[in-house]
């Protein structure tokens, strides 16, 4: 159900971006004042400002329900996330391993000698 609705959101999220570049600026209205043929368009001569409008809005509003659906299905999953502040014996377990400052050191730092250059 879950992932249903989330391809459900990820679609109207591709289709609401789609639709807001569609629509026209306000400054494209000041061309149809003055008979740019906008009355012989398949929306009429008020243009595709309220249709487009409109579906936005309900897209939008279909987003919005999307969103608070999935937020309400992780707040019940009871699952806690992998990331996050880890739990004390963990770090506790992370404060034992030796570090380079620890005096005492098993590894030999030496760098290799180079046979067989008499320069």
């Amino acid at each position: 159900m879950q992932v249903a609705i989330l391809m459900i959101h990820v679609a109207i999220a591709i289709a609401l971006v789609a639709l807001i570049l569609l629509q026209q600026g306000k400054g494209a209205e000041a061309g149809a004042a003055f008979g740019g043929g906008a009355s012989q368009t398949v929306f009429g001569s008020r243009g595709s400002g309220g249709f487009l409008a409109k579906f936005t809005a309900l897209l939008a509003a279909a987003f919005f329900a999307t969103s608070l659906t999935l937020a309400w299905f992780a707040s019940q999953s009871g699952a806690a996330p992998e990331a996050g502040i880890p739990d004390a014996r963990l770090i506790e377990q992370q404060n034992s391993v030796p570090t380079l400052d620890d005096e005492g050191s098993s590894m030999d730092n030496a760098a290799p000698v180079l046979e067989g250059s008499d320069e």
